[in-house]
């Protein structure tokens, strides 16, 4: 696909990796289109929003490189197929992952589909680090084979987490062109092109639209703050009071004054908004080694069959910067999955993502509806014997 001139449309974000994308794009013989997304109104709320000038950087590296831009607007799909249920989560106690569904429902459905029929587009691209069994340029592609999600080869910037809900056949005609790159090696590139303004640029953190605001007073915009207590798991006493529990995660920690101890969220509960508690970052209260999801979304063909003969022995994550994690997958007759992790794993969050991995290849994912019972709950005291350390680290260090 990559010997004669094709049209690219791609995804332009106006960060170092889109631009970085693009470059080798044109590189490559490509004509290359970039095209910013935008999901979010800022004038429709009070806050700084990033969005504008994203899209005024994505729009210099276009001209610097000497390729045509323009403007798609989602503006409504993402409030109707992403926010929504985002707001829904949060009043139910989850914690959403928004930039799985922005991935699922509007990059890799609707803006791709704008790409390849409304741009005429051969081929949608995107910055991220991840892989398919297609290539990084399509030069492996065919019309006949199934298209895996692969790993990329930087494994600590890995966003396959986020593309996990992709449906199968979206991630055809699909270049990642950062696919054999390290992040390192991005930069060094965007700095040498002359495009260094970008590569200087802060590293984007949690959901785009958001921008430099405080989240809590964003999403108190949108949802009616209840007030509650925080209740002791080991006494049952009140030793606080909150705002609301959308503003708390499991394993956070929480800001107490004039006490003791450092307290971190175990558990939610929305009919009585009490939050429970526990004393210490490495509480036997915020571990366990099972979890339960809802219906699974594979990627991969061959996941029905792996899981047909008992239980399917993998890797997974759920969160996008924790190494991967052995775990063995069940499937109930509902078609839900329960899965039993080797080592006992802080802070597992229902409304999170569990992806899951096998030799490289990302199979696809499942939200965690619910945790089993804590090490505290089998009477069990946290141990470097019953967890990983190097996932126990991470997850602490996030909460601290």
């Amino acid at each position: 696909m990559s010997g004669v001139l094709r049209r690219v449309v791609l995804g332009m974000s106006g960060g170092v990796d889109s631009a970085v994308s693009a470059l080798l794009l044109k590189q490559k013989g490509f004509e290359v289109h970039g095209v910013f997304m935008k999901n979010w109104d800022g004038l429709e709320e009070s806050g700084f929003c990033s969005g504008a000038k994203d899209a005024e950087d994505a729009e210099w590296v276009c001209k610097k490189l000497q390729i045509p831009f323009s403007h798609v607007n989602f503006v409504k799909d993402y409030w109707n197929s992403v926010f929504t249920d985002l707001l829904k989560d949060y009043s139910e106690g989850f914690t959403p992952n928004p930039d799985i569904l922005c991935n699922r429902f509007v990059k890799f459905d609707l803006f791709r589909k704008h790409a390849l029929e409304n741009l005429g587009a051969q081929a949608f691209a995107t910055g991220h680090y991840a892989n398919t069994s297609h290539g990084n340029f399509l030069q492996n592609y065919s019309q006949n084979d199934d298209v895996r999600l692969l790993l990329p080869r930087d494994l600590v910037k890995d966003q396959t987490i986020f593309l996990s809900q992709v449906h199968r056949d979206h991630l055809r005609k699909v270049m990642f062109p950062l696919t054999h790159l390290w992040k390192s090696e991005v930069k060094r590139i965007a700095e040498e092109s002359g495009l260094a303004r970008i590569a200087k640029k802060d590293e984007s953190m949690g959901m785009c639209f958001i921008g430099k605001r405080n989240f809590q007073n964003f999403i108190d915009e949108y949802l009616n703050p209840k007030c509650g207590q925080f209740v002791d798991i080991t006494t049952f006493q009140p030793v606080g009071e909150h705002s609301g529990i959308h503003h708390y995660t499991i394993g956070q920690k929480c800001k107490l004054t004039g006490l003791p101890n450092r307290y971190f969220v175990v558990s939610k509960d929305v009919e009585s908004q009490q939050i429970l508690v526990a004393p210490g970052t490495n509480h036997p209260s915020l571990y366990s080694d099972l979890f339960f999801t809802s219906e699974p979304h594979w990627i991969s063909p061959d996941c029905e069959e792996l899981l047909k003969d008992g239980p399917l022995k993998c890797k997974f994550r759920y969160q996008n910067r924790h190494n991967l994690m052995e775990c063995s997958v069940m499937r109930t007759l509902n078609n839900t999955l329960v899965v039993r992790t080797r080592t006992f794993l802080r802070a597992l969050t229902p409304g999170q993502f569990a992806a899951f991995y096998k030799d490289g290849e990302c199979l696809g994912s499942a939200r965690i509806r619910s945790v089993g019972p804590s090490l505290y709950l089998q009477g069990m005291e946290f141990s470097e014997e019953v967890a990983s350390t190097d996932t126990v680290m991470q997850s602490v260090r996030a909460f601290q």
